[in-house]
């Protein structure tokens, strides 16, 4: 892997990490405005969950490419 490779890979990781823990933020504040009835925006913030998850997916792919584990 060239460095230049391995540091957008380190990048990307570090903005996975980082992605994955503001949607564990949003998933308990989804979970306790939901379970004050806030219905609307526990729906909002689990759409909004689903989205990182995608998105989460794509960055794990594009890392395994740049450190060729991705065959």
């Amino acid at each position: 892997m060239t460095t230049r490779d391995e540091t957008i890979a380190d990048a990307l990781e570090l903005l996975m990490v980082s992605q994955d823990g503001l949607g564990a933020a949003i998933e308990e504040l989804a979970k306790w405005v939901g379970e004050r009835g806030s219905t609307d925006v526990h729906l909002n913030a689990v759409t909004a969950l689903e989205v990182l998850g995608r998105n989460g997916e794509s960055i794990a792919n594009a890392i395994k490419i740049l450190r060729q584990e991705y065959l």
